[in-house]
């Protein structure tokens, strides 16, 4: 079967999680964060990511929202801005309203075009990802954004992924899913879609059961692979 349905991932995949931490510490007065913000939107990341899988693993599932906000917490913390609770609020506004990288836009288009199906699946909260898909002005271009909220389990479990053949009554094979994170690209591809890694940073590939089928720097290439798998 063809490719009828590009799913993508959100966060650092369709919008860079580092541009809140480093628009913020662009604006005057924020001297302190200036000097450690690429390290701080790493640690909120890191920690972002870590507290969803423990909260899937141990059943104590929270929305998105506030496990970006424990996120942000620790990492003020680490990097001793923990009592700036203006700094605190100013970056989780922006959080609301991040970049898309540069060739996000085009790439959806021209999928569009090709009249594929453009979706987001994500661990994001509903009204995070509505919200920044209009920010970023690809809201317009994109058929459905599917969010965990509707089951209340985080990625990797294979129930998320479930949740794109339930709304779009497609076979897996149809599927090409799309994310800047391995171990997400490598849990789709386990569970039967055809996946791609977004190797944004050059990383090695994860140590895991399964792989995804192709590894690219961006998402430039994405709308002429559709084509040949």
């Amino acid at each position: 079967m063809t490719i009828t349905t590009c799913v993508f991932d959100a966060y650092g995949t369709l919008f860079d999680v580092s541009a809140a931490a480093r628009e913020c510490a662009m604006e005057p007065g924020r001297d302190n964060l200036k000097k450690c913000w690429q390290k701080l939107a790493n640690d909120w990341r890191l920690k972002q990511l870590q507290y969803s899988w423990i909260r899937r693993i141990t059943n104590t599932h929270i929305n998105f929202w506030e496990v970006t906000k424990n996120g942000l917490d620790y990492a003020l913390e680490a990097n001793n801005l923990a009592n700036d609770n203006e700094l605190r609020e100013r970056l989780l506004s922006l959080y609301w309203s991040l970049k898309a990288y540069p060739e996000v836009s085009s790439v959806l288009k021209n999928l569009q075009n090709e009249k594929l199906e453009t979706v987001i699946l994500s661990n994001g909260s509903a009204g995070m990802l509505k919200a920044a898909a209009e920010s970023a002005k690809i809201d317009s271009l994109l058929n459905d954004i599917i969010s965990v909220d509707l089951i209340e389990i985080f990625k990797p479990d294979f129930k998320v992924y479930d949740l794109v053949l339930k709304r779009f009554k497609r076979d897996k094979s149809e599927i090409l899913f799309v994310s800047s994170n391995g171990w997400d690209a490598a849990a789709a591809a386990g569970f039967g879609f055809h996946a791609i890694w977004v190797n944004r940073n050059n990383e090695p590939v994860d140590k895991l059961p399964w792989s995804p089928e192709y590894i690219l720097s961006d998402l430039s290439e994405i709308p002429q692979l559709t084509k040949t798998i």
